[in-house]
């Protein structure tokens, strides 16, 4: 009895191990994939691990190269390209006004300094007499009394301050007495001078790295009078930056 049990009992195992074998092709054949995919249901985990990633090196080096700014142009660079754009929408707008050339330009340019320095002159002496004979006439004893010094000394003093105050006043007024007689040349020479100050601004050397024994070579170009002299200086420029890092 005890034999017939047993292999009862075995027999229903086999026959449900049978149909558990049977029931588990059912269920892959049951599980279709989507219709609008091609890929298998059980190839998602698989995809997902083979993601590339990129290293946290990769990520820096991009953010680097889209952080960089793009190199920006000096400020003497910008003046000159925005003096040679003058240049052309005057000559556009006045085809009428005569073109100067650098040496006709540098011509002009001594010549008014001329003026200047003659005005200057005259400014000195005509301010200085003017101011002598008003002292002398006593208009000012007043003041000269209130002042605790010599009296000859005081109006020296004031004297030299009137000549002072007409060598400064000297230049505005001989530039205005050259722009009246070349008016024609003052709307060029205005332009040609905002070229050329734009020159000197890109080309001259840094002057804090000058010493005693390497002086800045006319920082502001106020000695170029002719192209020849603007070569010059131009070549000073040069000396100035190899004796500077001592080439």
């Amino acid at each position: 009895m005890l034999v017939t049990s047993a292999t009862s009992m075995l027999r229903a195992g086999a026959g449900r191990t049978a149909a558990a074998s049977g029931l588990q092709p059912m269920l892959l054949r049951s599980t279709t994939a989507c219709p609008f995919t091609t890929a298998s249901p059980f190839s998602s985990k698989s995809q997902q691990l083979t993601t590339f990633r990129p290293s946290p090196v990769t990520t820096l080096q991009r953010r680097s190269l889209s952080t960089t700014p793009a190199p920006r142009s000096t400020d003497a660079e910008v003046d000159a390209a925005a003096a040679a754009k003058a240049s052309k929408a005057q000559i556009a707008a006045h085809p009428e006004t005569p073109i100067l050339n650098w040496e006709t330009f540098f011509k002009l340019r001594k010549s008014r300094r001329r003026w200047q320095q003659g005005f200057s002159v005259l400014g000195m002496l005509g301010f200085g007499l003017a101011g002598s004979m008003a002292l002398g006439s006593g208009a000012a004893d007043s003041l000269v009394g209130g002042i605790p010094l010599d009296p000859l000394m005081t109006m020296g003093l004031m004297t030299m301050g009137f000549a002072a105050l007409g060598w400064l006043i000297g230049p505005s007024v001989g530039a205005v007495v050259f722009n009246a007689m070349n008016s024609k040349f003052k709307a060029p020479m205005a332009l040609k001078e905002s070229q050329f100050f734009a020159r000197i601004k890109k080309n001259r050397v840094d002057p804090t790295a000058s010493s005693a024994r390497n002086p800045v070579p006319d920082f502001y170009g106020e000695k170029i009078s002719s192209v020849a002299g603007y070569r010059q200086w131009l070549r000073d420029q040069r000396a100035f930056n190899k004796k500077k890092i001592g080439v």
